[in-house]
């Protein structure tokens, strides 16, 4: 074989690899764009690799886009990034190859917007065992010869990010019901958009949150703790008015979509996504709201809608 076919070859078996490594560092860094930019630095890795003596390409392409992602998540500028209060993950349309694997239970939970901010709170280290073991079911001695540490600090690893993650939760976690997920937050659009406050209130949980990146106009994250406060934020949030029309750049169409597992709604001007509301729901009521606006933020959800054939929305001209 030539040089030219034995380079076609190898790209081959990279991009064979390629949506794998990808949802690996999604998981990892929480952000599309930066997993992107970490598998385009391990396409370059690979090429610069005497890839000849390279026995398990699968095997060394995991190790070096998990220590690429391990050296972003412990860099100062990351740090300063991801401060608790202005980080959110960035969300994902379902049928984006970025949140596969997606065949069981912990590896659709560890995509969930929940989880990974969640996993915030974990060291670098904690935070790729955890992946590593929950989403890619990798065996400890494998983890042990990725992350060059012993079996045994690979399975405290595990323990402590499977405490910590399970102490944070909120809710008794589980799957929901697809149906019932989309019951209550219609039910939650149409108590917002006619300002029946009682209504909204009923549907939170106790200690419900909702969380909003302020369209991107803000450095903090903006947080509300109380049932009460987020049913009077999402009533004057929904109620629709010709000031937010023209920041909107038009009037809206609102969308249910499916947003990393989750239910949504989405507000779509012409085939643009502006905006993200998601929910996580325990226990038949809403437990988490989060506004997503930030154009950066929704950059690669938008441009998935784009290529999708969406349903009817639920509300035609918000």
């Amino acid at each position: 074989m030539d040089s030219t076919a034995t380079d076609r070859f190898d790209t081959s078996r990279f991009e064979a690899s390629r949506n794998r490594l990808a949802s690996l560092a999604y998981r990892l860094l929480g952000s599309a764009a930066d997993a992107e930019d970490a598998v385009q630095d391990v396409f370059l890795h690979w090429q610069a690799a005497d890839r000849q003596r390279i026995k398990v390409p699968e095997a060394w392409l995991t190790k070096v886009v998990t220590n690429l992602c391990l050296d972003r998540l412990r860099s100062a500028q990351a740090r300063r990034e991801r401060t608790v209060g202005a980080w959110l993950p960035e969300p994902l349309l379902d049928g984006d190859p970025m949140l596969g694997p997606a065949d069981t239970f912990e590896q659709r939970e560890s995509v969930s917007l929940a989880v990974l901010t969640l996993m915030e709170r974990l060291s670098p280290l904690e935070r790729a065992v955890y992946v590593l073991r929950e989403a890619f079911s990798y065996s400890h001695a494998e983890i042990a010869e990725i992350l060059d540490i012993t079996e045994s600090a690979s399975q405290q690893h595990l323990h402590r990010a499977r405490r910590r993650i399970t102490a944070a939760r909120r809710g008794g976690g589980g799957e929901v019901d697809p149906a019932s997920a989309r019951r209550i937050v219609e039910e939650f659009l149409a108590a917002a958009s006619s300002g029946r406050t009682e209504r909204l209130v009923a549907l939170l949980t106790d200690d419900a949150t909702a969380i909003s990146d302020g369209a991107g106009l803000t450095e903090k994250l903006l947080q509300f703790d109380t049932a009460q406060g987020i049913a009077a934020v999402a009533r004057a949030g929904f109620k629709p008015t010709p000031a937010k029309r023209r920041l909107a750049g038009g009037t809206p169409a609102i969308h249910y979509a499916l947003v990393n597992g989750a239910p949504a709604i989405l507000f779509v001007v012409g085939e643009q996504v502006i905006g993200a509301v998601t929910f996580d729901i325990t226990g038949g009521k809403i437990a988490t709201v989060r506004g997503i606006a930030a154009p950066t933020r929704l950059a690669r959800l938008a441009e998935a809608w784009r290529q999708d054939e969406p349903d009817t929305p639920l509300i035609t001209q918000w």
